[in-house]
């Protein structure tokens, strides 16, 4: 059910949104979800007959305090919907509830299904269980997606990036040496985000600059840009890698 390439912050968007009973939900729950790092769904139990379509999905994030936190999410549709999407019809009649308490979603299942006991399908591990999923979540982001490289000047691409680094530790000439072979780039923003870095709000965005080479490998420039400097002006550095251009990041505020 999740999107590897959906972020946190919008999957849980998307759950509230199209929930009906979003608002039902305490404050503080939605206050804790909101320092959400990472998620997990996965299919908990399902009814399916000629009169009801009912699943509940468990939903677990991994909180900024290190602790797991589970949403429940209730999707049923009636026998109206079974009908018209046999007939090809596009689905309008699924209606989504969310729960903070696996109790109050079970509660519901029964009603819906007339007393149905809401049984896992799968082993049910409990948040545990989750809580290892979303650390290696964490660890190991999913495999980005194919880059599609552009034939567009490369070369002088990586001539431009290299000219306006104003760190001193920028890639020395062997590299900009084998970029003179790139005929092929790709550009992908790896991170952003606003922080205080000496009590006042800062910029950072980190790019990686891929090159396809004449010979057919592959070479990065990883671009720094943001606004830690002392009058707030915009600042490029540029590393031959993620770890030091990440380094750089981290060296400049404890936050980001």
């Amino acid at each position: 059910m999740s999107d590897p390439y959906e972020t946190t912050e919008q999957h849980l968007e998307r759950l509230l949104r199209r929930a009906l009973n979003s608002f039902d939900l305490p404050d503080s729950t939605v206050e804790r979800l909101g320092t959400a790092l990472a998620h997990s769904s996965s299919l908990h139990s399902s009814h399916h007959s000629s009169a009801l379509h009912r699943e509940t999905y468990r939903h677990t994030y991994l909180l900024a305090d290190g602790s797991p936190f589970t949403l429940w999410e209730l999707v049923h549709c009636g026998q109206r919907h079974a009908e018209d999407t046999r007939h090809g019809s596009q689905p309008g009649f699924r209606q989504h509830e969310l729960y903070d308490d696996e109790g109050d979603v079970r509660i519901a299942a029964a009603r819906l299904a007339g007393g149905f006991c809401d049984a896992p399908v799968f082993g049910d591990d409990g948040p545990q269980a989750d809580l290892d999923i979303l650390t290696a979540l964490m660890a190991a982001p999913p495999a980005p997606l194919p880059r599609m490289y552009a034939p567009d000047n490369s070369a002088d691409h990586a001539r431009r990036v290299l000219r306006r680094a104003e760190n001193r530790d920028v890639p020395g000439e062997e590299t900009a040496h084998l970029l003179r072979a790139a005929f092929a780039h790709h550009i992908t923003q790896i991170f952003g985000r606003q922080c205080q870095v000496d009590g006042r709000d800062a910029g950072f965005t980190l790019y990686e600059h891929a090159f396809l080479l004449l010979d057919g490998t592959e070479t990065s420039l990883w671009e720094v840009e943001h606004t830690a400097t002392p009058d707030g002006r915009h600042m490029c550095e540029v590393y031959g890698d993620e770890r030091a251009a990440r380094g750089a990041m981290e060296s400049r505020t404890r936050i980001c």
